[in-house]
């Protein structure tokens, strides 16, 4: 049963923090007292994003709004890679463990995008869903291959 609350708390986590407003959740005011000299302005202002219909970069959101576009989507994609590793614990030993994570965090990150379209000042994506999706599949594969040499191997008889 204990496997099961590292997954329980990061759901928590998504679905707390699904609900919640993009006002409540800004972190503009925070990178503007931690940057006030705007570092990384040159190297950043060379990206343009496309997203949702629009293109997201420093030119068209300002300096502060990218960063915090970038830091979201970077979460989006460590949250949902927490979310596969603990399911991929959390079912030991299933035979197609994987590939049932895999799943899982994908349909997590569907019914979060859902989730998410009934709060204010928020939207929901299937840009997201495919972005949460892939942060799972690469940071659960990174696991795998990580954990492969510390795995018992089975002897012969």
């Amino acid at each position: 049963m204990k496997k099961y609350i590292p997954l329980a708390l990061l759901v928590v986590i998504i679905f707390i923090s699904s609900s919640q407003s993009y006002e409540q959740q800004s972190i503009v005011p925070t990178l503007q007292k931690l940057f006030p000299n705007q570092p990384l302005h040159g190297f950043l202002s060379q990206f343009k994003i496309p997203y949702w219909g629009i293109t997201v970069s420093v030119e068209e959101r300002g300096y502060y709004y990218f960063l915090e576009f970038l830091i979201r989507k970077v979460a989006h994609l460590l949250s949902f890679g927490a979310i596969a590793i603990a399911l991929y614990i959390a079912l030991y030993p299933r035979k197609w463990r994987y590939f049932y994570a895999i799943a899982i965090t994908f349909s997590l990150a569907a019914a979060d995008e859902f989730h998410q379209s009934f709060t204010s000042g928020r939207t929901a994506t299937m840009s997201d869903v495919w972005l949460d999706s892939f942060g799972g599949l690469v940071l659960l594969t990174l696991f795998v291959i990580i954990l492969r040499p510390f795995r018992k191997k089975k002897t012969v008889e």
